[in-house]
């Protein structure tokens, strides 16, 4: 599956954004989707995950309580609503996709088989 991630931008300490992952070229409700994060100098970070049909949603401890995962899949989209943004939020996000077949460790970048070019996240006032 192709994927297409945009929404980032530049916003101040305690905005908000809305990323959005938009797929194509196979089944999106085939696969489950996941949120990963890259800061300067830093390694890749999970961020979320949601299962194939939206009935389970996974975060970092990072996160929790201020990003939302969520998907529609009569539009082939995913999308990752932050709230509360903080300075450290500050990373290129990427979406991705994995086989419905496995199970658990929605963290693992590695059980995720396509990924988005990413897009830019600065938290800068």
């Amino acid at each position: 599956v192709q994927l297409q991630a945009s929404g980032g931008g530049l916003v101040q300490p305690g905005g908000s954004l809305r990323l959005s992952c938009a797929a194509s070229g196979r089944t999106f409700s085939s696969y489950d989707m996941g949120w990963f994060r890259q800061a300067p100098g830093k390694g890749r970070e999970w961020v979320a995950a949601i299962n194939w049909n939206g009935g389970n949603t996974y975060y970092a401890d990072a996160v929790k309580g201020r990003f939302t995962i969520s998907r529609d899949n009569s539009k082939n989209t995913a999308y990752l609503q932050m709230n509360s943004l903080k300075p450290e939020d500050t990373a290129l996000y990427y979406c991705a996709a994995r086989p419905t077949r496995y199970i658990g460790r929605y963290y693992s970048a590695d059980l995720y088989g396509d990924w988005g070019q990413g897009t830019q996240v600065t938290v800068s006032s």
